[in-house]
């Protein structure tokens, strides 16, 4: 594989590690290094930026717990940009994790209407079963590859005229926040596997089956829940890391 790689400036204020590894990121996010590529060993990385082993250890361990990257046992670095690794984080959407991780969101609508609350909705959402709540369910993509399904429920007494809106729906809470003065504070999500459904499995390009992370959300803004989600998302495209100290 011929590379082109500007070697790191030494006169440069940034620490080298950073140059490095923003090199290696635009690489990645440019299309030079698609998904599947294998990186060069360490060694020749090292000849062509310029730097030590120590030095793009450290670009390439930032790389691999932001999600761009994953290593093998005895074969190698890889590009893995079609991944959302989740942790602990900040009250993030879909959309502002896409972004974070230099991914291009994609979304489409698959369902959109009004429904009156199942007693599990209801309860999430702290509003008496049967009252009207709006379902969204949409395929949520990063950089034109299926990550996930996601169904939104909402209150409709707190969203008034949201079938109205009359536009894609790409960032929900950015939706919520310019319509309706709605702003997250706290969400509370759990996570278990399970196996993509026969519906889904189409839309997610993989067998029904397959494994995935099922996610529940349950977020609320300073008058109570407002919002109840629950997401099928691609076992090979999500994974969950936690770091741990005493």
């Amino acid at each position: 594989m011929t590379i082109n790689i500007r070697p790191v400036d030494r006169s440069r204020p940034e620490p080298l590690w950073h140059q490095a590894e923003q090199t290696l990121r635009s690489l990645i996010a440019n299309g030079t290094w698609p998904d599947g590529t294998q990186l060069p060993n360490e060694g020749r990385l090292c000849g062509l930026l310029g730097v030590s082993r120590i030095t793009i250890r450290h670009a390439l361990r930032n790389l691999e717990e932001a999600g761009l990257l994953r290593r093998e046992h005895g074969r190698g670095t890889f590009v893995r940009t079609s991944t959302v690794t989740a942790g602990i984080r900040g009250l993030t959407s879909f959309t502002q994790e896409m972004a974070e991780r230099g991914l291009v969101v994609g979304s489409r609508v698959l369902e959109l209407a009004e429904f009156p609350a199942s007693p599990d909705v209801a309860s999430a959402l702290e509003i008496a079963e049967g009252e009207p709540v709006i379902k969204i369910r949409r395929l949520r993509a990063g950089n034109n590859q299926p990550m996930g399904i996601q169904t939104a429920f909402l209150p409709t007494a707190r969203v008034p005229g949201f079938l109205d809106i009359g536009e894609p729906i790409l960032s929900l809470y950015e939706t919520l926040k310019t319509r309706f003065g709605i702003s997250p504070r706290v969400a509370r999500e759990i996570y278990r596997v399970g196996t993509v459904s026969a519906e889904d499995a189409p839309l997610l390009e993989v067998e029904p089956g397959s494994p995935a992370f099922i996610v529940q959300r349950i977020t609320s803004d300073a008058r109570g829940p407002f919002e109840y989600t629950v997401s099928t998302m691609r076992g090979d495209r999500y994974e969950i890391r936690s770091r741990l100290q005493l």
